[in-house]
């Protein structure tokens, strides 16, 4: 998946003033582990829209804080997301056909039924895809707590998953890609079995 936002570091911040919506008292370490980078990296990116008018900051106990987005901050998360509308319509498509293509590949290699690891936006594509392939979905996982249920499954925690039988687990989350590929391998599932819509490229 070749197709980027022209500007990488407006598009993390549109991604950054998303979490912060209605967030209420957080820490930088989980909007650092809510956006997949590094905790310094949160910090920056915060320090830059204080410093620019967009954020207000609310303290709290415990190293918690509000990250309260101004009216000019509102305005300008507006502004970035009407310039990545045009990014986030091209992605759909090319992952909507990645995953079509892993699917069928899988499907020709014997596969009927799938896992899927991470829940997100990306998660509910590849679910299109899933179906359009007549594949199904038996079992999905995140590393992450308190998922609740994707498309009738229950969301298992990955590391106390126990597969019933060995079955393709596919990433499906951009963005935490590497992250849960490592826990899946840390938790002793089989490269070989691990798979992302690269795979199929």
């Amino acid at each position: 998946m070749n197709d980027k936002p022209a500007d990488q570091e407006s598009y993390r911040t549109l991604q950054l003033m998303n979490e912060l919506v209605d967030s209420g008292a957080i820490s930088q370490r989980e909007l650092a582990g809510r956006l997949g980078v590094a905790v310094g990296l949160v910090n920056s990116y915060l320090k830059n829209l204080v410093a620019k008018g967009f954020l207000r900051i609310k303290n709290y106990p415990r190293n918690r804080y509000a990250y309260l987005l101004t009216p000019k901050g509102i305005a300008e998360k507006s502004r970035l997301a009407y310039q990545h509308l045009h990014y986030f319509n091209n992605l759909y498509t090319v992952v909507r056909q990645d995953y079509l293509a892993l699917f069928r590949q899988l499907q020709g290699n014997g596969a009927d039924a799938v896992v899927f690891c991470g829940v997100d936006e990306v998660a509910e594509i590849a679910y299109l895809s899933l179906q359009e392939a007549g594949l199904r979905l038996a079992e999905v996982i995140d590393e992450q707590v308190g998922k609740g249920v994707f498309m009738g499954c229950t969301v298992q925690p990955v590391d106390t998953w126990q597969p019933v039988v060995i079955l393709p687990v596919i990433l499906t989350s951009l963005k935490r890609s590497e992250l849960l590929r490592q826990k899946l391998e840390e938790h002793g599932v089989a490269i070989g079995t691990i798979f992302a819509p690269s795979d199929s490229k």
